[in-house]
């Protein structure tokens, strides 16, 4: 694995009876960086987000994250590790209010980390309303979390995330249903925390606009494997992937 990557996937695969989700992929995340994965649907995306996350295990392969073999590990371990994910389907606790909300996953994380009388050490919701603080919500710390809009609940569950302070935070589909302004405003966020927080971010998206204005490296998988990997711009113009993905329209 390379000094400066975080995350580093070689061979995965994961076969479902005679189908090959993910075939033979290879993946290297740096720390500090911004990275895209990209393809049409079915091309194996959050299969190999379930891969790497453990919430599913592998046919074949390995994944390191800082440099420690994680292959097949549970989510809870991988979450120890420095590892979060937020999924494409808003996952909130949606009776709770926003700073509730937050104050339930610092208390997670707490329990995970010291003892199971962590919750009971003060300071969770100054945690809290610091981080609400950081993503705009701070105003919508009283309101029941499934009264926000669908950006404002998508922005909660990356708050959610960041409550279990991690190193690499994986997000699915981060801007899926949202308006062009809530689309920019996730931008700019997500932009924002990787570099005042020094995060690791590797996501999937759909929205090309998205991944060339945020993302320092893109994968492209189509079928299960990895067709081109490089910078925004090698990868806006590689024949093989505005042939079965991205179109002429790309340019």
């Amino acid at each position: 694995m390379s000094s400066s990557s975080l995350l580093a996937v070689d061979g995965l695969a994961k076969v479902f009876g005679g189908f090959r989700a993910v075939d033979d992929v290879a993946l290297r995340v740096d720390e500090g960086s911004i990275h895209a994965v990209i393809g049409p649907n079915g091309a194996g995306k959050t299969t190999m987000f379930n891969l790497i996350t453990g919430h599913l295990r592998p046919s074949a392969g390995c994944v390191q994250l800082a440099g420690v073999e994680v292959t097949g590990k549970p989510p809870n371990i991988m979450a120890r590790r420095g590892l979060t994910r937020a999924f494409q389907v808003t996952n909130i606790f949606p009776s709770l209010s926003v700073i509730e909300s937050v104050e339930c996953a610092v208390h997670a994380r707490r329990q995970r980390s010291a003892s199971v009388f962590a919750w009971r050490r003060p300071g969770a919701r100054g945690e809290a309303s610091a981080l609400l603080q950081a993503v705009g919500l701070e105003q919508h710390r009283d309101a029941i979390a499934s009264t926000l809009s669908h950006g404002d609940q998508r922005t909660l569950e990356v708050t959610l995330a960041l409550a279990a302070q991690p190193r690499l935070l994986l997000l699915d589909e981060p801007t899926a249903g949202m308006s062009p302004w809530e689309t920019e405003r996730m931008v700019e966020l997500v932009r924002d925390l990787a570099r005042s927080r020094g995060l690791t971010v590797l996501f999937c998206e759909h929205d090309m606009r998205t991944v060339f204005s945020i993302s320092d490296r893109v994968t492209v998988l189509h079928r299960g494997q990895v067709i081109a990997d490089g910078t925004p711009q090698e990868v806006r113009h590689n024949e093989q992937v505005i042939s079965v993905y991205l179109g002429r329209r790309s340019h």
